[in-house]
């Protein structure tokens, strides 16, 4: 490689030569060298998952094809330390400036930083630049200055901003490696699936997008909750990776909602706003964890420090297999494993079960996630497990828990969901798809379904999980109670410090053969079911929380005393509590009929609240020095009291512990994860 006073652009996630600011800008000063380095190793316990992969790697081959047309080709490299590479790239040609855009997870902005700090010293201009949101997170705050602690709030300030998003860039007309592995030979039989349903590249998210915007959108608000079909945009995995801007997406959604406005199309405009509604959920997952690096490890409120979650490695297997005995969950399941997908509803279905139903650590259930999701995202599933677990002031209250029989009613009312995705069921009649363990006994031989054999019973009984759920939250405040009492009489150093935390131990890794065997026989049919269902039309990385039932519905948080798996577990055994351990209720499988529980979601506007967040220097909005979290200043904490009916805010947790819900001093949280 050769050509002094070149400049490079670097790649990461934003795979694409349209309204890509660092490109432009690399254009604008002369010959460009675009650079893209593979170093997952750097990701720690998020290497990327297999799905993730191969997406990437057909995304770069797009993008590399993209750039030889406009006169330049990709130059990838393999890396264990990307700031050392790029100090290679630079000496090897002569570069005298790099480009690159912003990503807002904090294992990157320390990364950037250090890579803008070492190519300084080299005399290397830097420059960085925001692609991937509509407004950078410091430009969006409250009266005081400081950063807005719920959704509403945050949204309604970037939909009042003085200045709009900037409009998206034109592609370059013309610009003045090694081979990367992303794929092992026992992946590839798996993956082949995926090439049938979706396709990566910017070029193809632009198509998705279009396909969407002419299509499903006009009838966004009323399809969108429907499992059993193609009603979101499938754009997610394109947003994630960089393939589409989201300021096209938005001016692309405005200018339709602007159309259909002057047709007088109510459904229409409520439809673009219930889905730019998802796209500031994605701004705000960016924004949280930039202002509270620590999210995707810590709950933001303090009380679930003291939560007793059960640790049982059979749980976690049932879960993750589809074998729960819950149709609608082990679906959902079954479609993850073979897809690398799931309608956001669906999301926020096997995420609550997870964490309400079986109690087992939150972590567990992100880390899965980001595993197996081809959207795969920080950001987004942080926000979305800390809502479920209500461990945010605007999440959703932890007494609560979703009855999946009641929920496939809402969801996949013909249960052809299930059917696609359980073909052991797929005889069995709509009323009793859901709750198989209550058919009559002749209804299942006709079906030919035997309870605990080739389907199995519910592996918690919603009523004994309701109790479980109440004794381990009372015990909770019990705890909460006594530290808090402890902290006032000088004899405990407070909530916010989680350093006596033990680390926390992921699950094994997940194995192929682990998926049932009726699944892995029937995922060439389901595949090509799921072609037909789904144009490759795609969701916003967020569109995962949909307007009432938000895909921040999807995930859950608080577990702040990391248990370890332990190796032995028995599936039979009798799950274990780590270290508040106060007994756990004999789980029952039998066929009798469940406790009926409510499972109503409200969500609206709920009370701007302010709390402590991080600080960050910054000296120009485009280009200049990378944002840099540092702790905050002062100790600064309020106490968050939101509106009953709100987003999330629980109104029995704030009336009954409203000292509980502070967010979490940052600077007292553990910093080496």
């Amino acid at each position: 490689m050769s050509g002094g006073g070149c400049s490079i652009v670097w790649f990461r996630r934003d795979l694409r030569v349209e309204d890509n600011p660092a490109l432009a800008a690399g254009v604008r000063a002369g010959a460009v060298i675009a650079v893209f380095i593979w170093a997952p190793e750097e990701e720690g316990p998020y290497y990327p998952g297999r799905v993730s992969r191969w997406w990437l790697k057909h995304s770069l081959s797009h993008l590399d094809s993209s750039l030889r047309s406009l006169g330049t080709s990709l130059v990838t490299k393999r890396s264990t330390d990307s700031v050392s590479s790029l100090l290679e790239v630079v000496k090897a040609t002569g570069a005298t400036q790099l480009f690159f855009n912003h990503l807002y997870d904090p294992l990157s902005l320390v990364r950037d930083h250090q890579a803008k700090e070492a190519l300084t010293a080299q005399g290397i201009a830097v420059r960085s630049f925001n692609a991937d949101l509509l407004y950078e997170p410091w430009d969006v705050n409250d009266a005081q200055g400081q950063p807005f602690a719920t959704f509403a709030a945050f949204w309604e300030k970037c939909l009042s901003m003085p200045f709009d998003p900037d409009a998206p860039l034109l592609p370059p007309k013309r610009i003045n490696s090694d081979t990367l592995v992303f794929e092992d030979e026992s992946e590839k039989g798996s993956n082949a699936l995926l090439a049938r349903a979706w396709s990566p590249g910017w070029s193809n998210a632009d198509k998705a997008l279009t396909t969407f915007i002419n299509g499903p959108l006009i009838e966004y608000s009323k399809n969108r909750r429907k499992a059993d079909s193609a009603t979101t945009s499938f754009l997610s995995p394109h947003l994630h990776f960089g393939e589409v801007s989201v300021r096209k997406v938005f001016h692309l959604v405005r200018i339709k909602q602007v159309s259909w406005a002057n047709e007088g199309n109510k459904a229409g405009d409520e439809s673009v706003n219930l889905f730019l509604k998802s796209i500031g959920l994605r701004e705000y997952s960016r924004y949280m964890s930039f202002n509270h690096p620590y999210s995707h490890e810590r709950p933001l409120l303090g009380h679930l420090k003291f939560f007793s979650w059960v640790v049982d490695e059979g749980y976690f297997k049932a879960w993750r297999q589809g074998r729960t005995g819950y149709p609608l969950v082990d679906a959902g399941m079954r479609e993850l494993w073979a897809t690398g997908w799931l309608h956001d509803r669906i999301r926020v279905v096997v995420s609550s079960f997870f964490v309400k139903v079986l109690q087992l650590p939150w972590r567990w259930g992100m880390k899965y996630f980001w595993d197996t999701l081809l959207d795969a995202d920080l950001e987004s599933d942080a926000l979305g497990w800390q809502y479920i677990s209500g461990t945010i002031p605007d999440g959703r209250a932890f007494d609560r828990i979703d009855n999946p029989q009641f929920e496939g009613y809402k969801f996949d009312p013909n249960g052809e969901y299930v059917r696609r995705w359980l073909p052991e069921l797929a005889r069995l009649p709509t009323e009793w798809i859901h709750h198989p363990w209550n058919a009559p006994e002749s209804v299942l031989q006709a079906a030919g379904i035997e309870l605990g054999s080739n389907y199995p019973f519910p592996i918690v009984r919603i009523d004994a999980a309701k109790c479980r759920l109440d004794e381990a939250l009372s015990e909770m405040w019990q705890q909460e109670a006594a530290s808090r009492a402890a902290i006032e009489n000088g004899t405990e150093e407070g909530l916010g410090d989680s350093s006596d935390s033990a680390p926390i131990a992921f699950p094994p890794d997940i194995q192929m053969e682990e998926i049932p065997e009726p699944a892995r026989n029937n995922l060439p049919t389901t595949a090509r079911r799921y072609e037909d269902q789904m144009v490759p039309s795609m969701t916003t990385s967020l569109v995962r929380v949909e307007e009432e039932e938000s895909s921040l519905e999807l995930r859950n948080s608080a577990e702040e005393s990391r248990a370890e798996v332990p190796r032995n577990a028995n599936v039979n055994q009798e799950p274990r509590r780590d270290t508040l351990n106060q007994g756990v209720l004999q789980t029952v499988h039998n066929n009798n009929a469940f406790q009926q529980f409510n499972a109503a979601i409200a969500l609206a506007n709920a009370e701007d609240s302010t709390a402590e967040s991080s600080s960050t220097s910054r000296r120009e909005r485009d280009g200049g020095v990378v944002p840099v979290w540092s702790p905050p200043t002062s100790s600064y904490s309020e106490q968050l009291v939101g509106d009953e009916n709100g987003i999330g805010t629980s109104s029995s947790y704030l009336q009954r512990h409203p000292q509980s819900h502070q967010i979490m001093n940052c600077r007292r949280l553990s910093q080496t994860g």
